[in-house]
């Protein structure tokens, strides 16, 4: 029988390198050439390649229980739990396997709550520019027609908004009863960065109390450390409702949790969902060894510090340099947006030994690990900055 060597799905677009090891926010590849790691799996990789008290305990736990599903008690699903609820100061939390699965879950609990006010067909509010994920009902809620686009019909009941809208939502509010729960990015990731305002953070907390709404907040990827604290909604002083996590829980093995209180705590019953792979006992090892290793090593600060220090640096380095439409994030979640698209930018970073991506067609977007140090910051902007200034100074 012979066998395609395009056996895989077309889904990616992939780039020309494929890598063999790594160390820190280091990687080598498979002609033994070495790349500093600004994009960490897409903020996957919290505590870097080779973390040695991550590794341990990975193969620790692989040696007693990788999986036994939840129709049996997990002790380490319930510690991990537990963990989150005290970083979090919320209630309780059901463990998946992707944040396309956590957002999933935080659909159906706005949903569910929505039923139970009485509405026959509940409304959410999400935002423009805004990524949940790739089902039909995350993609539905997603704010891109790119990632829409051949799946239609979509799923109904999403009501769209521009970010930091308040206006807008209010009136919204106004003409529809059926409003549920506002779902939206604590900082847009796959939108280019795009933070939302403290002010209307802490607003938005106020009208969903007083409509008895849900307040969902995707920290899927701003989550766990990566603006310098446990949760970016953490800046503003608010707690939400529901709080999807996933991607940097389990630095590279796949975990999804939707971590919910008040009323958002009491919303499933028994057979309301589930999960077969969700909650195993590696994943969550992996989840609070990721937490044990952020506390004892002072990465939340750690995250504040270098991502303050590469703003600065790059401010600096491209302040002169037209196109430069802004400089923005919060701790090691940086995105720079430049008056043209640079997708090229990312093949001529690889071939300057720097892994970056763009997102948004726009901005360079920068999601180094936890770990990362203030001379491997600086390395960072050293690499990245001639190559933004080169790419703009030529000619459209």
């Amino acid at each position: 029988m012979t066998v395609s060597p395009h056996a895989l799905m077309p889904t990616y677009s992939r780039q020309p390198v494929a890598f063999t090891h790594g160390q820190g926010v280091w990687l080598w590849d498979t002609e033994g050439r070495q790349y500093l790691d600004a994009l960490s799996g897409i903020a996957v990789n919290t505590l870097g390649h080779n973390h040695p008290s991550l590794v341990a305990a990975l193969r620790e736990q692989v040696g007693q229980l990788i999986h036994t599903s939840n129709l049996y008690e997990i002790p380490l699903q319930t510690e991990l739990a537990q963990t989150l609820v005290r970083l979090s100061g919320m209630t309780n939390v059901f463990f998946c396997n992707s944040g396309l699965e956590a957002n999933e879950a935080a659909i159906k609990l706005a949903r569910k709550h929505g039923h139970q006010l009485g509405f026959d067909r509940p409304k959410i509010i999400v935002f423009e520019k805004s990524f949940h994920g790739r089902s039909l009902a995350t993609l539905s809620a997603t704010g891109n027609e790119k990632v829409q686009k051949g799946f239609e019909p979509l799923v109904e009941g999403f009501v769209r908004v521009p970010l930091n809208d308040l206006n807008t939502i209010a009136r919204y509010a106004e003409r529809h009863p059926d409003i549920s729960a506002v779902f939206l990015e604590t900082i847009q990731g796959e939108g280019g960065i795009r933070p939302s305002d403290i002010a209307t953070l802490k607003s938005l907390r106020r009208l969903c109390t007083e409509k008895n709404w849900l307040l969902m907040l995707d920290e899927v990827q701003c989550g766990i450390g990566r603006t310098g604290k446990w949760f970016a909604h953490q800046w503003a002083d608010v707690i939400p409702d529901v709080m999807p996590l996933a991607k940097g829980l389990g630095s590279g093995v796949p975990i999804g949790a939707v971590v919910a209180h008040g009323i958002a705590a009491t919303i499933f019953e028994p057979g309301n969902h589930g999960t077969t792979f969700g909650g195993n006992p590696l994943a969550m090892r992996a989840g609070l060894e990721t937490i044990r290793a952020i506390e004892s090593e002072g990465l939340l600060q750690n995250a504040a510090d270098r991502g303050a220090q590469m703003k600065a640096a790059l401010t600096e380095a491209l302040r002169h340099t037209a196109g430069i439409q802004e400089i923005r994030g919060h701790g090691l979640m940086i995105g720079i947006e430049l008056a043209k698209p640079c997708a090229a930018l990312v093949a001529q970073a690889r071939d300057a030994g720097l892994l970056i991506n763009v997102t948004a067609d726009t901005v360079i977007r920068l999601l180094p690990a936890l770990t990362l140090t203030a001379s491997e910051a600086d390395e960072i902007v050293a690499r990245l900055a001639p190559l933004v200034r080169k790419f703009l100074e030529d000619a459209p």
